[in-house]
């Protein structure tokens, strides 16, 4: 069974299956740091799941707005008609923490939180915490992250 590991530090996605690193993605984490209080724009550390898969099947640069497919697709006049948006393209893996506490229930719920690792506009860059707390990654990467992980997969954030 294969899991992900999330450095903060290194602005990298792992996919590990047992003992050995199958991918390494860049990425980017929160601008904020590390945090598992609701409203801190922080991204959450500890042990995760995936709880839902959105976007299968979508095409690259689909919008997704409230994890709903607006009909749009990412472009540069797009995001000039919408310069506030932060824009969740291509695919979301929507997480849940497991830890009780930490970073599931009260005002530490990564689900109730929405933190997800989603597509990014391609023109962001990667290896820097720019996000508002999410995990993102480039559009071709999300995708190809997408159809290798399964609903339940192991996420630890660290």
């Amino acid at each position: 069974m294969c899991y992900i590991r999330i450095s903060i530090n290194r602005q990298s996605l792992e996919l590990w299956r047992d003992s050995v690193c199958l991918l390494r993605y860049p990425v980017s984490t929160a601008l904020n740091g590390a945090g598992e209080q609701k409203n801190s724009g922080c991204t959450p550390r500890g042990k995760h799941l995936i709880r839902a898969k959105i976007g299968a099947n979508k095409p690259l640069n689909t919008v997704f707005v409230a994890r709903r497919d607006t009909g749009e697709i990412y472009s540069e006049k797009l995001s000039l008609r919408y310069p506030q948006r932060d824009w969740i393209l291509t695919r979301i893996l929507w997480l849940s923490g497991c830890e009780i506490g930490r970073n599931r229930l009260s005002s530490v719920d990564t689900m109730q939180r929405y933190i997800y690792i989603h597509g990014t506009p391609d023109s962001e860059p990667m290896g820097q915490p720019l996000s508002h707390g999410c995990i993102r990654m480039r559009n071709s990467d999300i995708a190809d992250l997408f159809e290798r992980v399964s609903v339940g997969t192991c996420v630890v954030i660290e």
